[in-house]
């Protein structure tokens, strides 16, 4: 693929909050505009609530990234979304699935890396290593200034404002066996890293397309290997914890295939089996909404199947 579609497809893909208001073919969607926050830009929050929510139960809670992109395909720059509340729904009146909301975190566009790229991680890389990763952000995201991660910051709005007011203003479950995160992309690694940083809080992780490549592919990328040495370092107890990882093997999604085997590795050595983690290849598939709303069914029935 070339490089100029590679940028669009990871910078534009999840671009900025100058988009109309998603629209949802079953359930409810609660729209917060602008969301104020004291560790990171305010952001829009889009809540969907299932059709059987009446708020006489409690639900679980989905934690979802790059919200824009979840539920109606005629608001994005693509025109692409994952159908969330299509999936889900479907989902739910088949039974498959225990009652959940789901939270759509809104990316604030110009401000996604830094958000999203494991922060612990890229702080421990030194010299000519870290040098490098600061030379590829900057080319990467068009960028005069050097690249300052924010992901704890990010982390931190998550577990201290926004998953606050879930709890305080809907009938939601507050534990971890009923609190998950996930995304796809920059969201797959961040979601990670949010179960790393704060594994009371979070009892399962859905981590699609994750991008351990980031930003760039060479044999001079010090990042994924940095990134497998934090995880590794940090993973939760498999006791009480699900992983849910998945790529395709086309474009941008190929070279994922290499660092998620290495992951899987440890993951086993770390006690994890088929009972609290999955990684799939999804032959012929790539990079996108599409192939993500193809496959939502399975790491939903991962996370909240009964």
């Amino acid at each position: 693929m070339k490089p100029f579609l590679i940028f669009i497809l990871l910078f534009c893909s999840a671009n900025i909050q100058a988009q109309e208001i998603q629209k949802v073919v079953s359930g409810k969607l609660i729209h917060i505009e602008k969301f104020p926050s004291q560790y990171v830009e305010a952001r829009n929050i889009d809540i969907w609530l299932p059709e059987n929510y009446d708020g006489t139960k409690k639900f679980a809670v989905l934690y979802m990234h790059d919200g824009q992109m979840l539920f109606d395909a005629a608001t994005t720059w693509n025109k692409q979304s994952w159908n969330v509340d299509d999936v889900a729904s479907k989902m739910l009146h088949e039974n498959k699935l225990k009652d959940f909301i789901i939270v759509g975190i809104w990316n604030s566009g110009k401000n996604r890396y830094p958000d999203y790229l494991p922060q612990k991680a890229f702080e421990s890389l030194r010299g000519s290593e870290k040098d490098t990763a600061i030379f590829q952000l900057k080319k990467h995201l068009k960028s005069d200034v050097d690249f300052i991660p924010n992901a704890d910051n990010y982390l931190q709005f998550i577990l201290k404002e926004l998953k606050p007011m879930i709890d305080k203003n809907y009938s939601v479950h507050m534990d971890k066996k009923n609190t998950f995160i996930s995304g796809s992309s920059m969201g797959g690694l961040i979601s990670l890293y949010a179960i790393c940083e704060y594994p009371e809080v979070f009892g399962g992780a859905a981590c699609i397309s994750t991008h351990w490549i980031a930003p760039y592919v060479n044999a001079n990328n010090p990042l994924p290997q940095e990134f497998l040495n934090y995880f590794t370092a940090n993973l939760p107890d498999p006791k009480n914890h699900k992983l849910y990882f998945d790529s395709g093997d086309q474009d941008i999604d190929a070279p994922y295939i290499f660092w998620q085997e290495k992951f899987d590795l440890v993951l086993k050595q770390k006690g994890y089996s088929k009972k609290n983690w999955v990684s799939h290849h999804f032959k012929g598939k790539g990079h996108s909404e599409i192939y993500w709303n193809e496959r939502l069914e399975t790491p939903l029935l991962f996370l909240l199947g009964k």
